[in-house]
């Protein structure tokens, strides 16, 4: 029989550490989980003259945010711990707000992106002030993932911007 081992080295991080990290980090995953999905719903349904900027701005979204789930679950996984992103976990976890279905204007389109990226962002502001306290490795990569966020939302926020 093969023993396992965490992936971290326990004198060094403490399993509550790691399962204070997990704590916050994982409903990060799984909003910037339904942000790619979303963000590719919206990208395939926009319309309207300002059709192509937000289709490839949304594009860049998706990309972002699947990279910036990625590194928050390889922390948690490197902390020896699990994260659950499968479908019904994103779906019944996830805090971002419903997208209506079927084609949008772009200005619609970039009005629920943005709701979309501040409900994922919400969710990282209080994990790097819960992991203030828990884990400041941790915290700098949710620190940086909130950074990624704002700039997507100011792009797309400038489309509409009087």
């Amino acid at each position: 029989m093969t023993q396992t081992t965490p992936a971290y080295d326990t004198q060094t991080l403490p399993a509550d550490v790691a399962a204070g990290a997990a704590q916050f980090l994982t409903p990060m995953v799984l909003d910037l989980e339904a942000l790619v999905v979303n963000g590719k719903q919206l990208h395939w349904h926009v319309r309207g003259g300002s059709f192509a900027g937000v289709h490839t701005l949304l594009d860049d979204v998706v990309a972002h945010a699947q990279d910036f789930a990625d590194t928050a679950a390889e922390r948690v996984i490197a902390l020896g711990l699990p994260v659950d992103s499968r479908l019904q976990a994103v779906a019944a976890k996830a805090t971002l707000p419903e997208l209506p279905a079927g084609f949008l204007g772009w200005e619609a389109t970039v009005e629920h992106a943005v709701a979309q990226l501040d409900a994922a962002l919400a969710t990282v502001r209080a994990a790097i002030t819960g992991l203030d306290e828990v884990d400041l490795s941790s915290q700098d990569i949710a620190i940086a993932i909130e950074q990624g966020l704002t700039k997507d939302r100011w792009l797309l926020q400038a489309h509409v911007a009087s």
